[in-house]
C-alpha cells in the first residue's frame, strides 16, 4: 500500500526530485505550517463514528494488511505539478496480497507521462516489490510493522528520459499506529540504503476519522530528504475514502508543498483512484462488515 512519485535528479524516492532552488523561507514556512496544521485540526478534531487509516491515497503508510488470502488493489492517476515539471502517473498500479493475518506482499509500478518540459515523454518508472510484517498486533492499543522494499532500476529508455532512476536501492521503513479517542494516528519513518546513489530518509504523520460508515476524512504531513541531493521537501495534503459498492472504495487526495515554488517543490499533487478489495484469493469482492 505504497504511494510514490517517480524521481528526477540525483536522489530518488517517493517524491519528484525537484530541480529548483533549495533555499527556504523560514518565516513563511512557519506561517504556512501553522495555518495548515490549524486547518487539519479543525477538520479532524470533531466527533466521528469510527476509525480511519493510513495508506492510499496518502503517502504515509500504516501497519494494516489485507488479511489472509485477501487482495487490495489500488488503481489511480496521480499528477504532480512543479513550476518547470509536470508528471502524471497514468496509472499508478499497487497490488497487495495478504499472507496470513499480519504479512503482506506488495508490488507497485507507475507508468509516467511527463508533459513539461517538452517534448512529451512516457514510460514505466521504478518498480517496488516488498513485504510488510506487523509484529505488534493491537498490543495495548499499539500496532507496529516493518515494510522492507527494493527500488528496482528503471528501464533504460525511461532512465534516459528522466522518468526513472538507474540503480537499485533498499528501503527500510517502520510504521506505528494507535487510536486516540475518535482518531487513528499513523506515523512512518524510513531510510533508503543505496547500492548506487544517495541515501534518503522519509517521515510521515497521518490522522483521520469516519464522517459516516462509508466516508473517511484523512490528512497528513510528509517529509522527504535526500542526503547531498534533492529532494528536500515537506508537503501537506487532505483527502478521503468513500465506499461506494461492496469491495470498492473511491480514493482522493490533494495537497502541495509548504514552500511551493520558492524552493522548486510541488505546487500541486493529487491522487484519484479506486481501491478493489477481494477475498478468497481474489474470487469475490470483499463483503461489507
Amino acid at each position: 500500500m505504497w504511494l510514490r512519485i517517480p524521481g528526477r535528479g540525483e536522489g530518488c524516492g517517493r517524491r519528484v526530485k525537484w530541480r529548483g532552488s533549495e533555499s527556504f523561507l523560514p518565516s513563511i514556512l512557519r506561517t504556512e505550517f501553522l495555518r495548515y496544521v490549524a486547518i487539519l485540526a479543525l477538520i479532524l478534531f470533531v466527533p466521528s463514528h469510527g476509525r480511519a487509516q493510513g495508506g492510499p491515497p496518502l503517502l504515509t503508510n500504516d501497519p494494516g494488511t489485507p488479511g489472509a488470502k485477501n487482495w487490495e488493489i489500488n488503481l489511480a492517476v496521480m499528477p504532480v505539478l512543479v513550476q518547470q515539471q509536470h508528471d502524471f502517473q497514468v496509472p499508478q498500479l499497487d497490488f497487495n496480497y495478504g499472507v496470513g493475518s499480519a504479512v503482506q506482499l506488495t508490488f507497485e509500478a507507475p507508468y509516467v507521462l511527463q508533459t513539461v518540459p517538452k517534448p512529451f515523454n512516457s514510460g514505466w518508472s521504478n518498480a517496488f516489490p516488498g513485504v510488510k510484517w506487523r509484529f505488534i498486533d493491537n498490543k495495548k492499543g499499539w500496532n507496529v510493522s516493518i515494510f522492507p522494499q527494493m527500488e528496482l532500476s528503471g528501464p533504460a529508455t525511461a532512465v534516459r528520459h528522466g522518468i526513472a532512476q538507474s540503480g537499485t536501492r533498499f528501503l527500510m521503513p517502520a510504521e506505528v499506529q494507535r487510536n486516540v479517542g475518535p482518531l487513528e494516528l499513523d506515523f512512518e519513518a524510513g531510510y533508503y540504503f543505496p547500492i548506487h546513489g544517495h541515501e534518503e530518509r522519509i517521515i510521515g504523520f497521518a490522522a483521520g476519522y469516519d464522517f459516516t460508515k462509508k466516508l473517511e476524512a484523512i490528512g497528513e504531513i510528509y517529509n522527504d530528504r535526500a542526503m547531498g541531493a534533492l529532494p528536500h521537501d515537506t508537503t501537506w495534503d487532505l483527502g478521503g475514502r468513500y465506499g461506494f459498492h461492496k469491495g470498492l472504495v473511491f480514493l482522493f487526495m490533494a495537497g502541495r508543498s509548504f514552500s511551493g515554488n520558492a524552493s522548486g517543490q510541488p505546487n500541486f499533487l493529487a491522487y484519484i483512484g479506486v481501491q478493489i478489495l477481494l477475498e478468497r484469493n481474489g474470487l469475490a469482492l470483499h463483503s461489507e462488515e
